[in-house]
Parts: structure tokens; C-alpha cells; sequence
């Protein structure tokens, strides 16, 4: 007897990174009309509807991409550890932005989390291409995202230095 579904790992994987994004999007909702619509803000930041499809659409395929490493190393083991370990990495530095960011109102900690995110996730894509060139390529879309998020993440802290004094 199967003790767990084949297709059971590919929608564990897949929903993992959203768990983060749920927690985090506590902290958004709330900080949103209290902090955040107050912080000056460039003409190119998206409107604010815009980054829960986006999170949502990254998720699924980091997640998914994560699977098909995974998969394609045959489970947690030796071989899996770096490509995996990077990816967990990157997934814990991803969530504790928005508690930084939004929670503790930190931009320039956030600003330093991110470019982590970034260089992590960056080293991801690279240990997954020789492993399973699908699953990198579904990391691309998130690269080029984090990439926007830098900047903006940016400007707000440099726009909006003199409104916290703490950082």
C-alpha cells in the first residue's frame, strides 16, 4: 500500500513557499493603509493589487521548480543538499522581508534582506540549471521580479529616510 500519493509531493512542494506569503500578507494588510500608503513612493511602483497575483504566480513556480529538482535528484539526500539547501535559504530570507519591511518598518534592513534574497536565489537558478533546466528557468521570472523589488525597495528607503529616524 502507497502510504503517500505520487502527486502528493509535486503540490506539497509547489504550495510550500505560499505558506510564508500567507503569514506575510497578515503583516501586509495591515501596515498597508497604517504605514505604508504614507511612505513616498516612485511613479514606476506598482499599484498595490498588483503584488498579490505576482507573489501568488512566483510561489507556484518556485515551488514547482523546487519539486522538480527534488524529484529529479531522487529526494533529500547528498546530492540534493546545496541545490535544495540554497533554495530553502532563499525561501526563509524571502518570508522574513515582509516582517522586517512592513512589520518592524526597517526599509534599509529590508533593502539588505532583499539584496540576500536576491544573491541566494541568484545561486539557486545557478545550481539548478545543471540539474533540471525547467526548474531554473521558473526561477527566472522571480530573479527579474526581486531585481524590481531592489529598486523600489530602494527608493522608498532612500525617498523616506528622514520619516524614520531609527534605521
Amino acid at each position: 500500500m502507497e502510504v503517500v500519493p505520487a502527486w502528493a509531493p509535486a503540490v506539497g512542494f509547489t504550495l510550500l513557499p505560499h505558506a510564508g506569503g500567507f503569514l506575510g500578507s497578515k503583516i501586509t494588510k495591515k501596515e498597508i493603509p497604517a504605514w505604508y500608503e504614507s511612505l513616498q513612493k516612485p511613479s514606476w511602483c506598482p499599484p498595490n493589487w498588483v503584488f498579490a497575483p505576482v507573489w501568488g504566480t512566483l510561489y507556484t513556480s518556485m515551488g514547482f521548480g523546487s519539486y522538480l529538482v527534488w524529484k529529479e535528484l531522487g529526494g533529500f539526500n547528498e546530492k540534493s543538499v546545496v541545490p535544495l539547501g540554497l533554495y530553502a535559504g532563499q525561501l526563509a530570507l524571502n518570508w522574513a522581508w515582509t516582517p522586517i519591511f512592513f512589520g518592524a518598518h526597517k526599509m534599509g534592513w529590508g533593502l539588505v534582506t532583499l539584496l540576500l534574497t536576491t544573491g541566494t536565489a541568484t545561486a539557486t537558478t545557478a545550481s539548478w540549471y545543471n540539474i533540471n533546466k525547467t526548474a531554473a528557468y521558473l526561477m527566472v521570472p522571480y530573479l527579474a521580479w526581486l531585481t524590481m523589488a531592489s529598486a523600489l525597495n530602494y527608493r522608498i528607503w532612500n525617498d523616506n529616510r528622514n520619516k524614520n529616524r531609527s534605521e
